[in-house]
C-alpha cells in the first residue's frame, strides 16, 4: 500500500471575499512527482504558500505524514523535512554557489548559522561538515566546477540549479517546486526535468507547479488540475489529457 506523505483536506483560503482555495481535498504519495496545474490566479502558489506557513489556511487542514502543520511557522515546517523553491529565483547574489548552498546545510547543523559566525573556532567542525554536505550537493546538480562564483554571476538556468540544490542541502521529504522552468530556454528546461527525476530517485517527493505542459507530461506520475481554487480532475498524464473538464478550464467551451 503506497503511503501518502501529504494530505489537503477542505481546504480553503480567502483574501477578503475572494475565495482563492475553495474546499481542496488531495493526496500526495511518497515517492512521487505530482505536479498541480491550472490557469493564471487558480489558487496554484497559495497552496504551496500555506503549505509551508507563508500562510494560514481559513478553513480545513494540512497534514504531512498524518500531523497537522496549519499552526507551524515556516521554519518549523522546513525542520520537518519540507523544502521549495521559489517562482522568482532567491538566491543570494554576493555569496558565492558554494556558500548559498551552505545557507541551506545550516538548518540541519547543531549551532545555527548565526552562532558559527560568532564562535568559528569552537564550531569549526561542524563548519567543515557543512561544506563537504555542499559540496555533496553541487556536484549532484552537475555545478562542482562552479563552486566558487559569485551566484549573482550565473545564468538564470544555474540558479535554478542552485536554489534547488539549497533546498536539496536541507535534506528534506518533500521539495515544492513553484514553476522550476520559468524563464528557461528548451536545453535548460530539459535538463531541470532530469534533475526532478533524478531527485525523485533519491528518495524525496515531489510536488510541482508549473506551465510547461511538456515538462509536466513527460516527468509527473500524477497531475491534479486547479481552477479557481477548487481541483477539478486528477489522474495520470494520460488521463489528463483527454479530460473535458480540464480542456474547457484551458481552452473555453
Amino acid at each position: 500500500m503506497v503511503e501518502t506523505i501529504l494530505e489537503y483536506q477542505e481546504l480553503q483560503k480567502n483574501f477578503g471575499g475572494v475565495v482563492a482555495v475553495n474546499k481542496l481535498n488531495m493526496t500526495v504519495d511518497i515517492g512521487s512527482i505530482t505536479s498541480i496545474i491550472g490557469p493564471n490566479g487558480a489558487g496554484k502558489t497559495t497552496i504551496f504558500n500555506l503549505t509551508t506557513g507563508f500562510l494560514s489556511p481559513t478553513a480545513g487542514n494540512i497534514k504531512f505524514f498524518g500531523n497537522s502543520i496549519n499552526q507551524l511557522k515556516p521554519h518549523n515546517i522546513a525542520s520537518l523535512g519540507i523544502a521549495r523553491t521559489f517562482q522568482n529565483v532567491q538566491v543570494f547574489d554576493n555569496m558565492s554557489v558554494l556558500e548559498n548552498i551552505m545557507v541551506g546545510r545550516h538548518l540541519r547543523s547543531k549551532s545555527g548559522i548565526l552562532s558559527s559566525t560568532i564562535i568559528p573556532p569552537f564550531l569549526r567542525k561542524e563548519e567543515k561538515h557543512i561544506k563537504r554536505e555542499a559540496e555533496k550537493w553541487l556536484e549532484f546538480i552537475g555545478m562542482a566546477d562552479d563552486s566558487q562564483i559569485s551566484a549573482g554571476s550565473l545564468p538564470l538556468g544555474k540558479q535554478r540549479m542552485l536554489e534547488i540544490a539549497r533546498a536539496l542541502a536541507m535534506e528534506p521529504k518533500l521539495i515544492l517546486f513553484d514553476e522550476p522552468a520559468s524563464g528557461l530556454n528548451a536545453r535548460e528546461t530539459l535538463a531541470i526535468g532530469e534533475l526532478i527525476g533524478k531527485i525523485k530517485e533519491s528518495g524525496v517527493t515531489v510536488v510541482l507547479v508549473e506551465h510547461d505542459m511538456e515538462l509536466i507530461m513527460d516527468i509527473s506520475d500524477i497531475v491534479a488540475v486547479i481552477n479557481f481554487g477548487t481541483r477539478i480532475a486528477m489522474g495520470t498524464p494520460a488521463e489528463i489529457q483527454i479530460n473535458e473538464d480540464v480542456i474547457t478550464a484551458y481552452l473555453g467551451d
